[in-house]
């Protein structure tokens, strides 16, 4: 790796590295642990699953397009998240600091990207350009599910921001589609 670029790379690992220290020690109380574990949970799809059952059920034939467009936001989403971790092999927190205690059992081996971001980001953008009336209940739960990543021992900030983002492309992409 070329030198300039080493220092400034090296840095920044230990400031993220730091950083989830400190949403750790936050994450790991059990007034704090419990709700993340929860919303972590819920974001490993049964959430999103039962929105799009609830929508449908309320809303009828009107909620089949938005619900079409969050299937194939789901389906795109999973591809990139499968292809980007076998690529990145990114160790998770948990796994290179002995002093972060991981508050839940991980989906997969690899930290980069967020999955779980990467969907709340994406199903919520595609929800509340149908539903906007949702945003009370979607955005509360998608940074949670976000905060719950990195204070549970299983990302890194960069993993959740990179999610966040390719879970905004995807669900715009799909709404312009």
């Amino acid at each position: 790796m070329n030198l300039r670029l080493r220092y400034p790379l090296a840095r920044f690992s230990a400031w993220e590295g730091e950083l989830c220290r400190c949403a750790n020690r936050v994450g790991v109380r059990p007034w704090v642990c419990v709700p993340l574990q929860v919303a972590s949970r819920l974001g490993d799809g049964v959430f999103w699953y039962a929105l799009m059952a609830a929508l449908l059920v309320f809303d009828g034939a009107r909620a089949r397009e938005p619900v079409l467009r969050m299937v194939l936001t789901g389906l795109i989403c999973i591809a990139l998240y499968r292809w980007l971790k076998g690529r990145t092999s990114r160790p998770r927190p948990y796994q290179l600091y002995t002093d972060i205690r991981l508050g839940t059992a991980p989906l997969d081996l690899y930290s980069f990207p967020s999955g779980h971001t990467l969907h709340a980001v994406a199903f919520s953008i595609v929800a509340l350009a149908w539903y906007p009336v949702l945003a009370p209940l979607l955005l509360p739960f998608t940074l949670m599910v976000a905060l719950s990543r990195v204070a549970l021992g299983l990302h890194y900030p960069s993993d959740v921001i990179a999610g966040a983002l390719l879970g905004a492309l995807v669900a715009t992409t799909v709404i312009w589609l």
